[in-house]
């Protein structure tokens, strides 16, 4: 095995595996543009995405900003005690 496939396994990082944290990545992108798109008719204009596939604007850090929060509330949610967050409660 190479030396770069070695670091790119899956290894523990603060407790979750890589998978997994790119698992929690997903979860919050696709339910933070879920909720977006269902918020996005009663933001104002100025607010909202506009028409063009790279163009940055508020709209995007709004869709960003309710990106990381749900990540956040994720990560929350697996740091309760008896959450699935690959740790035992008996230190093991």
């Amino acid at each position: 095995m190479s030396q770069g496939e070695k670091l790119t396994k899956e290894r523990p990082i603060d407790g979750a595996s890589l998978a997994r944290r790119w698992g929690e990545y997903l979860v919050a992108i696709l339910v933070g543009n879920i909720i977006y798109l269902f918020i996005e008719p009663q933001l104002p204009n100025v607010m909202r995405h506009r028409f063009g596939m790279f163009r940055v604007d508020l709209g995007l850090g709004v869709d960003f900003f309710i990106c990381v929060v749900v990540y956040a509330v994720v990560r929350q949610i697996r740091s309760f005690p008896g959450g699935d967050d690959g740790e035992s409660d008996d230190g093991n």
